[in-house]
């Protein structure tokens, strides 16, 4: 391998070109550069970490399950059989890899190229290109370190010094993965459990019957409205005793209505039968998601919603592969409208956490941030998902600063059930806070004492806060 280190493994990566200011960049930088990791939200299997089995193969670790990689392989031309992803036809790891490499130059400039070239450089010692020419001996140098002790989940968990990390469970879950992990003090960190309530408060979902029947089973609940929600709070609680801090929301649209008990008992009753129209199934899940701020209030979770992805967008390749094979598109998000039944509720109650995530770069400045900036209650999510890039995440900086500043914010989330990319996501976005801090220190915004405290809170107290840590 090459000795000098370009490209994302450089100590310059994503620093400022102008030197004065990347001068004040690396400072700030370098306030954090090593700071724990709290990863507040995440989808890691903690059975990852239980198990602690040696990772496997670079493609199964890198390429198979990430759909970022294989979405803009399959847009430039490679069949997603090919890659693996149908499980009836398996693909020889190497030549899969082949595949990759001589397609790398397509992610030049990509959030997922440059988070897999900094752990390359950094967990592998890998600086060459991955190109048809390296490929090969790439493959055979991350396929050699898998193999060694020190590189088993534990071991790189504590390396990595993650403090926090947060998982995203079903309701049902009995959560002994993190109880064995908790107390077996198998990591130095903290592994905490995330209520994920999505399937059971969806009316749209086809198991929706079946879903509320095992939580009412699991619960001994009647089959009334009021027995569900019961259900779900009796949940909420287990949850609660088990170490978890938040309950996240994946929806279409974050529409929130407050029903009558009348109306909410006759939804519920024909969405168990499959005889809601698409209008009602829309009154029904905006009615779950005020009920669910309505629990937050009560027992503390800090809510969380992650809207404006229409899932499984392309029919045959869903058919064929499943889900979270990279055909789930933003959409356009309205939240000031949407959520103000549920703020008009709840938005002033104390204590209550709102923490909300989009893909719309347009709301932003017209809605996020206002609303952080006046709801005591409200978080701005950081960027999510296609928006979890170098620009992407400075123009988020731009956008909402001014109006809401950064302690309205929830700190940076990686988002990921890639373990090993975790170290890389959050050390871009401390990258990118110190060049966005180091500007407005140079126009003279900000002093460079109050610079570097900013820089510091923004990956420890202000996650903390948020997320009640």
């Amino acid at each position: 391998m090459n000795a000098a280190v370009a490209g994302p493994g450089s100590p310059a990566a994503l620093l400022p070109v102008d030197p004065h200011t990347r001068e004040i960049a690396e400072e700030l930088y370098a306030e954090v550069a090593d700071a724990p990791i709290i990863s507040p939200h995440g989808h890691v299997d903690p059975r990852l970490i239980l198990e602690d089995a040696p990772f496997p193969d670079p493609v199964e670790l890198f390429i198979r399950h990430d759909h970022y990689v294989t979405r803009l392989l399959f847009a430039g031309g490679v069949s997603l059989d090919d890659l693996g992803l149908a499980a009836d036809r398996p693909q020889d790891p190497r030549a899969v890899w082949r595949l990759v490499a001589q397609n790398w130059h397509r992610f030049a400039g990509t959030a997922s190229g440059y988070w897999l070239g900094s752990l390359f450089a950094h967990l592998f010692g890998i600086v060459d290109e991955l190109d048809g020419s390296t490929a090969d001996a790439i493959f055979h140098r991350i396929s050699t370190v898998l193999g060694e002790p020190d590189f088993r989940p534990r071991a790189l968990f504590d390396r990595f010094r993650i403090e926090v990390l947060a998982t995203t469970d079903d309701p049902l879950d009995d959560l002994a993965a993190h109880r064995a992990i908790s107390d077996g003090r198998a990591v130095a960190g903290r592994v905490i459990p995330t209520f994920r309530p999505d399937a059971y408060l969806d009316p749209a979902g086809a198991d929706f019957p079946e879903r509320v029947q095992s939580l009412l089973d699991a619960t001994a609940q009647p089959g009334t409205f009021a027995g569900y929600l019961r259900a779900l709070e009796e949940r909420r609680a287990y949850f609660v005793a088990e170490g978890a801090v938040s309950a996240d929301h994946g929806v279409r649209d974050p529409f929130t209505a407050d029903l009558s008990a009348t109306d909410a008992e006759r939804l519920f009753d024909r969405a168990r039968a499959r005889s809601l129209e698409p209008n009602e199934q829309r009154l029904l899940r905006g009615h779950m998601l005020f009920h669910m701020a309505r629990m937050s209030v009560a027992d503390g979770l800090v809510m969380t919603i992650h809207p404006g992805i229409s899932r499984n967008h392309h029919a045959p390749t869903f058919e064929t592969y499943g889900p979270d094979t990279g055909h789930d598109i933003p959409l356009r998000t309205e939240f000031t409208d949407n959520l103000q039944p549920l703020l008009n509720a709840f938005g002033t109650a104390p204590g209550f956490h709102l923490v909300l995530f989009a893909v719309d770069e347009t709301v932003y400045s017209r809605e996020l941030a206002p609303l952080a900036g006046f709801y005591p209650s409200v978080y701005i999510g950081a960027p999510w998902w296609f928006l979890d890039a170098p620009d992407a995440m400075m123009r988020f900086r731009s956008a909402v600063t001014e109006t809401a500043g950064f302690y309205r914010g929830s700190g940076f989330i990686d988002d990921t059930r890639a373990f090993l990319s975790i170290p890389a996501r959050h050390d871009m976005a401390r990258r990118v806070d110190a060049s966005f801090l180091a500007r407005l220190v140079r126009q003279e915004r900000v002093g460079l004492a109050a610079a570097r405290r900013i820089a510091r809170d923004l990956v420890d107290e202000i996650p903390r806060k948020a997320f009640k840590l």
